[in-house]
């Protein structure tokens, strides 16, 4: 099992033959004489397990089951949605055959690595299947019977994943092309939800996802549609009051939340002090309303000037993982915090202090859109060397951020707001000025580390002729 799962925390997702299929069939068997030779299995019955979509994944939970049982599939075709602790994916099985017992239903949760459904290579084996899916969930209540022999366990097959595709199109027809005939609509849970809110008829939209699957912005295209034909001069109705919170109830933590609290719990363990600095921001609020129209946003600004402070101040950038000793990391990537519906997400920005300004407010677009959809790579959220959390927006003028697991800080960033001040000449003035606040592993980094990566970030603000570069 440790080896599948260390192949699942590749990119690819595909694991090799001899990590996930025990030898492609073949067992080997020990003789009287010690020599080894092979005995093959024909393993007619597969289990599709639980992958791990990402490096702290330990569960996932059961968004939505894209196939039922009996239903015939091809390799590479998508049975599942698996909601991680950051992302939606889309789980693809590796094998030709029959999705013939469904062992965790939707809403379920199961480990990484364990059984969540049976795959038979025929029709014939569905019903053996089924049988073994009923004595596995019977067993889970009583003690584990004998090890069975090597010829009735069923085989672990490996799954291809994929993120959940955003939608580029949206059309309104009579049939849905992934509905097997008519007879089932394939939609993402969020999309089934909306269009109960909006009163849309998913069997009547065309859905611009992986295999005709509807996602959200298809029923929100397909309620526009509909407004527009039959009330055109009607106004447009008040937007849909979310359902209110029953109060005295408990709420278990979803799957991001709980990811969230197990990297709480364990900053916990790190050694955090915190340095706050004043930043005028006179030259960068110019500046931004003078490229702007070119889709730069502050967040990008915010993180290039960060990049090119770190560029002089290594160490703010290092992290420590074991206690023992600490890492000069190679690369500027720079997290920024993200709330999302459930949670919390930190898309990183690779390389920002090699990327243009432009460059990087495209990427920043994109990542947010993505992690809004939840449909980032584990790539794109688990790779910040440094953190920016930014509640500016909010009005918020000063805060204090905790540390991610794995990183040296992160900076907390309030509301640029103008401020009186006073000039070295006396004088009384007008300056716009934001608070920062770094919060940093003690372990790694020294308060002067600090301080004078702050006066450097501050220099680059207050003259930010380099962040166009």
């Amino acid at each position: 099992m440790s080896a599948q799962m260390a192949h699942l925390l590749g990119t690819s997702f595909v694991p090799s033959a001899t990590a996930l299929r025990r030898g492609a069939g073949l067992h080997a068997v020990t003789g009287r004489n010690g020599s080894r030779g092979a005995t093959r299995i024909q393993a007619k019955i597969r289990e599709i397990f639980m992958p791990a979509l990402s490096s702290t994944m330990t569960e996932g939970k059961i968004v939505s089951w894209m196939k039922s049982e009996g239903d015939k599939l091809s390799k590479g075709e998508g049975v599942v949605v698996v909601e991680s602790d950051k992302a939606d994916m889309d789980v693809e099985t590796f094998y030709d055959g029959y999705l013939a017992a469904i062992m965790v239903d939707e809403g379920g949760v199961a480990p990484v690595g364990s059984a969540i459904a049976l795959l038979a290579e025929s029709e014939a084996e569905i019903a053996e299947a089924k049988s073994k899916a009923s004595a596995n969930s019977s067993s889970s209540s009583s003690p584990p019977p004998p090890s069975p022999s090597p010829i009735a366990e069923p085989e672990k097959i490996a799954v291809n994943v994929a993120p959940v595709a955003a939608p580029v199109a949206v059309a309104v027809a009579s049939a849905h092309p992934a509905s097997e005939g008519g007879k089932r609509v394939v939609a993402s849970p969020y999309a089934k939800k909306l269009a109960k809110e909006l009163k849309v008829e998913l069997g009547r939209i065309v859905g611009s996802g992986p295999m005709g699957r509807i996602v959200a912005k298809d029923v929100e295209a397909a309620a526009s549609t509909a407004a527009a034909d039959v009330e055109p001069i009607s106004p447009p109705a008040p937007a849909a009051v979310p359902a209110g919170i029953e109060l005295g109830t408990v709420v278990p933590f979803t799957t991001m939340q709980a990811a969230v609290s197990r990297n709480m719990l364990e900053s916990l363990a790190v050694p955090t002090f915190r340095v706050g600095y004043t930043i005028t921001t006179n030259a960068l609020d110019a500046l931004y309303k003078k490229i702007k129209t070119k889709g730069v946003t502050m967040t990008a600004l915010l993180a290039k000037a960060t990049a090119l402070a770190l560029v002089k101040h290594p160490v703010v950038n290092s992290s420590c993982r074991d206690g023992k000793s600490f890492t000069y990391n190679s690369s500027i990537n720079i997290a920024v915090a993200v709330a999302i519906d459930g949670g919390l997400i930190t898309p990183v920005l690779q390389d920002a202090d090699k990327a243009d300004i432009y460059s990087l407010s495209r990427k920043w677009k994109e990542l947010v859109d993505k992690a809004r959809a939840k449909q980032l790579q584990p790539h794109e959220y688990n790779t910040g060397t440094f953190t920016l959390s930014n509640l500016g927006m909010f009005g918020v003028d000063r805060f204090d951020a905790i540390l991610p697991p794995g990183t040296g800080a992160i900076m907390a960033v309030g509301a640029s707001q103008p401020t009186v001040v006073a000039s070295k000449d006396g004088r009384i003035g007008m300056k716009n000025q934001m608070q920062v606040n770094v919060t940093a592993d003690h372990r790694v980094i020294y308060g002067a580390d600090l301080a004078s990566f702050l006066q450097t970030l501050a220099k680059i603000i207050e003259d930010p002729k380099d962040l166009t570069f």
